[in-house]
């Protein structure tokens, strides 16, 4: 540090060096009020912002939706991203009333869900509402057939769902370190692929319940890791997959 920087660490206080930082006083708007746009994550505004991002990953993997597959409380990515390669689809709730389910079982314990018998597993924005997120890797990685795969992706920075809250619980937003050492646990390291989405821009949008049609592709798309949206990961059971049925 330059005799100068001291001098000024010194004699400016924090607050000014941070203001002359950023090139002046910033026009927060809406920012300011306490009541976000939104309480439902932009859904009423348009495309949540942390469905964007979702969709484009499963976009990017949708050769692996084929076979068997497990989507939990509803198979709406199942039919859009695997079609006619999906020989079945499975619904999974933790409770029973849901009229799509076809498993009620627990991925923390593993009760209810068959062992090896699944080619994918999609789980988007589930773990968060799972206490027990080593006993969930256990039960994802039994329950997927060999060379089968699971895609994952978990809130980062991201509003608390009080709808989740009021019924199973949201416990957890993840980072790429922690799902990572998760998955790698089950899986082994080199089964195991994680990434995130995400900048400070996408995040604050978010955050304020702003939809993603509200921003552009060049706000959206940019990765900041200081600032992840969502966390996505692939991870895949060691193994021969079988070939599917014709």
């Amino acid at each position: 540090m330059s005799i100068l920087d001291r001098i000024v660490r010194r004699f400016v206080p924090l607050s000014v060096r941070v203001w002359w930082r950023r090139g002046g006083a910033l026009n927060l708007g809406d920012l300011r009020s306490m009541e976000p746009v939104s309480r439902v994550f932009g859904g009423d505004r348009g495309l949540p912002i942390c469905r964007w991002y979702i969709t484009r990953f499963l976009e990017s993997h949708a050769g692996r939706v084929r076979g068997r597959v497990l989507e939990v409380a509803g198979n709406e990515y199942t039919r859009r991203y695997g079609g006619a390669q999906v020989t079945h689809s499975d619904v999974l709730m933790v409770v029973e009333g849901n009229p799509v389910a076809t498993i009620v079982g627990d991925l923390q314990t593993g009760a209810g869900i068959p062992e090896g018998a699944f080619d994918t597993i999609i789980l988007t924005q589930v773990l968060q509402c799972v206490f027990d997120l080593q006993g969930a890797m256990r039960t994802i990685h039994r329950a997927l057939a060999p060379g089968g795969t699971v895609l994952i992706t978990a809130p980062a920075i991201a509003p608390v769902s009080q709808y989740d809250v009021e019924r199973w619980g949201e416990f957890w937003h993840l980072t790429p370190q922690s799902l990572t050492r998760l998955l790698a646990t089950e899986f082994g390291d080199e089964q195991v692929q994680v990434g995130a989405c995400g900048n400070h821009i996408a995040a604050h949008a978010y955050l304020a319940g702003m939809a993603a049609e509200e921003l552009t592709e060049q706000e959206l798309a940019p990765y900041d890791p200081d600032y992840p949206v969502v966390i996505t990961a692939v991870a895949t059971k060691s193994g021969t997959r079988a070939a599917t049925p014709a």
